[in-house]
């Protein structure tokens, strides 16, 4: 498969603030100034399995989105497996309804594109042997200046998490160094998921792995609650109305969690 042309403005993002110290959201005045005119914004693919996915890292994807990255959510299924608390029967009528939530989310977070590759929910592994699930992944991640997916645990040991996030891994190792995506792993700090029951058989990692902080303002919390309201086949009222302030205060802490993957 044939890439789609250079990276977009990786010399501006490896300058700033998602350089070393990778502490807060991107793109100073500076930056912007300083950049070419014709320069497009540097292209941040956030690779998850499902709609909802994204909330993990919403404050993040919303701080992005407002600082001038390109940002673009890719699902791997529409998520027609997952019934969650709508009463759908699994299939089409609840992959289409999640596919809307998902766009009401990425709406939601300012996200620039939200788009589903359209495989059945609980089957990647069928679409691993035979490559399609890395060429539907591969121009997403490969022209990447950054990607977000899910750490090895997959969240909750979730197959499809897990198997989006190595396959995501291995298309970025295989680029050359210069033209290599940073790949960023979402993770929940030891001792931060004690508060919240829904959370409690989730994987936590060591802070110390966790290098790659991404702060966000209180208006991307915002913005990751009003997405969290999206996703109404998937929780119920009062999940949806206090997990965006849940996971600020007792999870994020001012900054979203990530380790680098290389």
């Amino acid at each position: 498969m044939i890439k789609q042309g250079p990276k977009r403005g990786l010399a501006v993002m490896a300058s700033g603030a998602m350089g070393a110290a990778m502490a807060a959201a991107p793109l100073s005045a500076d930056e912007k100034r300083l950049a070419p005119p014709d320069l497009e914004p540097p292209l941040v693919v956030a690779a998850l399995a499902h709609p909802d996915d994204e909330m993990p890292m919403s404050a993040a994807l919303a701080a992005l989105a407002r600082q001038g990255y390109h940002v673009r959510i890719v699902h791997a299924t529409p998520g027609d497996a997952g019934p969650g608390f709508s009463g759908l029967p699994k299939g089409e009528a609840l992959g289409a309804a999640r596919r809307a939530e998902a766009e009401c989310a990425g709406k939601a977070l300012g996200v620039a594109e939200v788009i589903n590759l359209g495989f059945r929910d609980g089957e990647l592994a069928s679409h691993v042997r035979d490559g399609s699930l890395a060429r539907a992944l591969f121009d997403h991640v490969a022209n990447a200046d950054l990607v977000l997916t899910w750490g090895p645990d997959g969240g909750y040991g979730h197959a499809d998490h897990r198997l989006v996030s190595a396959i995501a891994t291995q298309i970025a190792q295989a680029e050359p160094a210069d033209d290599r995506p940073k790949v960023l792993y979402v993770g929940l700090p030891n001792g931060t998921t004690a508060g919240l029951p829904p959370l409690a058989d989730w994987a936590t990692t060591d802070p110390a792995l966790l290098t790659a902080g991404m702060a966000y303002a209180k208006e991307d919390v915002a913005a990751a609650a009003r997405a969290a309201q999206c996703h109404v086949t998937q929780f119920d009222a009062a999940t949806r109305a206090g997990m965006a302030a849940a996971f600020d205060a007792t999870i994020w802490g001012g900054k979203v969690h990530f380790r680098p993957a290389f």
